[in-house]
C-alpha cells in the first residue's frame, strides 16, 4: 500500500491534464495519509467533459462516518473490494472516479531484511496518473463539507517488480502474498476513467508493464520538500 507521494506542481498539473488556468488552492507537496491533497475529477457543474482540480484529505471519508479522523484507515483501497465494501461501494457505483496526480510515489521494499524506502517516477518523465475514488461528506456536527479521496490499488503478486515491494508474510506463500501496486492511468485514458461506464472504466484496472517505471532505493529522509502548491 502507498502511504506517501510527491504532488507535481500546479502548473505542471495543469499543463498535462488540461485544466483551466492557475487554481488558487493550496495543497502540501509531500503527501502522507490525512494531510490535504489534489485531485482531478469530472466536473461537478458541468453535463460535459470538463475537469476540475479538487483539494481535500488523502483518506476517503464515508458516508457513514460520524466525524473526520477515522479508526480505520482509507487512504488505499482495494479493487477487488470496491463493490462490496461499506466505505467505498456508494463512490464506486455512482462513479465517483478520480485521477491522483504525483511526480512520484514511494513503496517499502524488505530484501535486505530491513524497511527500504524505494521512489517510483516514470520511465518518460511525465507525472504519474494514479487511479482514485472521491466522496463529498458532511461533519453532522458542524456542517463543514470536505471533499477526500482514496488511492486505488491491485494485487500485484506476478508483477517483476512491484512484487519486491512489501513485507514479505510468512504465513503465505510466494507466489500469494498480495502484494500491492498503485493503479496507473494513462493520459490517453482519462476521459474513459473519469466519465465512461462502470464497465468501460474498470478496464483500465490493470498493471503498468514494468518498464514504465524507474524504481531506486532512497534514504528515509529523502524526498521531503516541505513545500506547498499555490
Amino acid at each position: 500500500m502507498c502511504t506517501r507521494y510527491i504532488s507535481p506542481e500546479t502548473g505542471d498539473i495543469e499543463r498535462h491534464w488540461h485544466i483551466g488556468g492557475r487554481t488558487p488552492m493550496r495543497w502540501v507537496r509531500e503527501v502522507f495519509p490525512g494531510y490535504q491533497g489534489v485531485f482531478i475529477r469530472a466536473a461537478k457543474s458541468s453535463a460535459g467533459d470538463e475537469r476540475e482540480l479538487v483539494v481535500g484529505p488523502w483518506g476517503l471519508i464515508p458516508w457513514f462516518a460520524k466525524e473526520r479522523k477515522l479508526k480505520f484507515p482509507t487512504s488505499n483501497a482495494r479493487s477487488e473490494e470496491l463493490s462490496a465494501k461499506a466505505s467505498y461501494k456508494h463512490p464506486w457505483a455512482r462513479g465517483q472516479r478520480c485521477i491522483i496526480p504525483a511526480q512520484a510515489f514511494f513503496e517499502p521494499n524488505w530484501e535486505s531484511g530491513t524497511h527500504v524506502p524505494w521512489r517510483f517516477t516514470r520511465s518518460d518523465g511525465a507525472p504519474w496518473g494514479l487511479a482514485g475514488l472521491w466522496n463529498t461528506w458532511a461533519d453532522p456536527a458542524t456542517g463543514e463539507v470536505l471533499e477526500s479521496y482514496t488511492m486505488l490499488t491491485i494485487n500485484a503478486d506476478a508483477h517483476p517488480l512491484m512484487n519486491r515491494m512489501h513485507r514479505p508474510d510468512p504465513k503465505r506463500p510466494p507466489n500469494q502474498q498480495d502484494k500491492r501496486s498503485v493503479v496507473p492511468i494513462e493520459l490517453a485514458d482519462v476521459e474513459q476513467w473519469l466519465h465512461a461506464p462502470l464497465a468501460d472504466a474498470t478496464q483500465l484496472m490493470r498493471l503498468a508493464p514494468a518498464q514504465a517505471f524507474i524504481g531506486e532505493a532512497v534514504p528515509r529522509e529523502s524526498g521531503s520538500t516541505g513545500s506547498t502548491s499555490v
